[in-house]
């Protein structure tokens, strides 16, 4: 029930438990890069340059060590913060992939020392062993899903290729290499770093929707201590029809919305409304355009990071909060306010965009 299934979609979440290790290790300035390998045989590969996990018996203080980590159930949220990526579906920590793999292997590189460590089925073959000298730091775990759990499910490559992608899109600092070893003569590996963040992510879902750009992408990013977090955003208005706007919040998709998209949508109209006034674009009498009427050829992203999000139900995917909302629209009003002052002849297009959509 940890993972949701014991098909294909059940395994996403075993690569995933164990990635959050390794990508909080990079956002916390610990670590600089992160490989996942699809390795042949159905294993999977993830390390990181990071320190290394602390060996539990090997004299570190402070924080679990690495067998209670691959073996202890993490009660409640987890370290949360808008600095915590948290990809799993319950955020139970990487004892569920330990305890669901036939077969786990961790190696660490910690403090010039080289510690393996094998469990079977989520339980230590024995104790962490220093194996020698290590070069360099970092955690790498080899993992084989338990094929008596999941029959012959297998990974989907381009399934881990869009959330790796979307994950380094939302957090500039990471830099992620997949790569698939599964057929030897045909390796195939894909690296996802873009310091652009949500404003590349709006141009990658431009470009692969293929249709015809209106305006350049107008993002921004900001910080509320109403909200405890920050807000960071990207528009841009392609062909009518096409519309496309996500919503994230501490790096998770919320597919069920939430305050953040509803804020976003506020932010535009009020924008749009008070433009379209000043400039006397539209009718008298006519009302200012709504949220409702503002998305054909909008292409959006709106990323929030908290301190303290309210996830509502158990697979967090939708988001609440009512400061979320009104700093949303907030910061979403006054910089798209800013960009339409500053590009007047789009500006009056987009109105006159809305206007023809009110009246049909």
């Amino acid at each position: 029930m940890y993972v949701g299934s014991t098909g294909e979609r059940g395994l996403y979440p075993l690569v995933f438990e164990i990635t959050d290790l390794a990508v909080n290790e990079v956002l916390a300035g610990r670590a600089g890069r992160i490989g996942i390998t699809l390795t042949p045989g159905g294993g999977v590969r993830v390390a990181d340059d990071g320190p290394g996990i602390p060996v539990e018996g090997a004299g570190h203080t402070g924080g679990p060590g690495l067998e209670t980590l691959l073996t202890s159930v993490r009660t409640g949220p987890g370290p949360g913060g808008r600095q915590t990526v948290g990809m799993g579906l319950f955020g139970i920590g990487p004892c569920v992939t330990n305890a669901l793999s036939s077969r786990l292997t961790a190696e660490i590189r910690r403090e010039g020392t080289r510690w393996v460590q094998e469990y079977a089925r989520g339980i230590a073959a024995g104790p962490a062993t220093a194996m020698g000298p290590a070069t360099g730091s970092g955690t790498t775990i080899t993992f084989r899903p338990d094929a008596e759990i999941f029959g012959t499910a297998q990974f989907s490559f381009a399934v881990l290729a869009e959330r790796f992608r979307e994950l380094a899109f939302l957090n500039r600092a990471l830099d992620v290499s997949l790569t698939d070893e599964r057929t030897p003569d045909r390796p195939h590996s894909l690296r996802f770093h873009f310091p652009g963040g949500v404003r590349d992510f709006v141009a990658h879902l431009g470009a692969r929707a293929g249709t015809a750009a209106h305006t350049g992408v107008i993002a921004f990013e900001a910080e509320d201590p109403r909200m405890a977090g920050t807000v960071e955003a990207a528009l841009q208005w392609r062909d009518p029809g096409h519309e496309q706007v996500l919503g994230f919040a501490n790096s998770r998709p919320t597919a069920e919305g939430g305050t953040h998209l509803l804020g976003l949508r506020d932010g535009v109209a009020a924008a749009l409304g008070a433009y379209a006034r000043r400039r006397r674009l539209l009718p008298a009498g006519e009302p200012d355009p709504s949220a409702d009427r503002i998305g054909p050829g909008l292409t959006a992203v709106v990323s929030v990071k908290l301190d303290h999000p309210e996830f509502l139900g158990a697979t967090r995917g939708l988001l609440g909060g009512d400061a979320v909302r009104a700093c949303v629209t907030e910061a979403v009003r006054d910089h798209l306010g800013a960009w339409l002052e500053e590009n007047p002849q789009q500006a009056g297009a987009l109105v006159e965009r809305v206007r023809v959509r009110s009246d049909r």
